[in-house]
């Protein structure tokens, strides 16, 4: 199994940029392709990025494409999500999640963490 941390999210200004971290620990990180979801209030929990293990073809919700990029470092068991050009309708608490190469399903997952943008 996998363990996963996210960083302290935060509060900011429409415009601006945020990175969040994920800091994985257990099983060998590059067994899992990783995702980040994100849940707003009253929202069900929707997809946001994911990248494979090996860092390639990384894939985008339609509302976020153009300004959030997923990457991830193998050496340092760690995904990131960089977010730019933050909008107010990103208020959200974000997840990050790992899917073991093999399965469909992303079955670990971390705390979450509150990221909130003023208008």
């Amino acid at each position: 199994q996998v363990q996963l941390v996210e960083s302290e999210g935060g509060l900011v200004q429409a415009g601006g940029s945020l990175r969040l971290s994920c800091a994985a620990s257990g099983r060998t990180f590059s067994s899992y392709a990783m995702g980040w979801f994100r849940q707003a209030p009253g929202k069900e929990r929707e997809f946001v990025a994911r990248i494979t293990w090996s860092g390639g073809s990384p894939s985008y919700a339609d509302s976020v494409k153009g300004r959030f990029t997923i990457s991830r470092d193998n050496a340092k068991d760690t995904a990131y999500l960089q977010m730019n050009s933050l909008k107010p309708e990103d208020t959200a608490v974000y997840y990050c999640a790992a899917r073991e190469r093999s399965k469909l399903t992303y079955d670990f997952w971390g705390q979450g963490t509150q990221v909130t943008v003023s208008s």
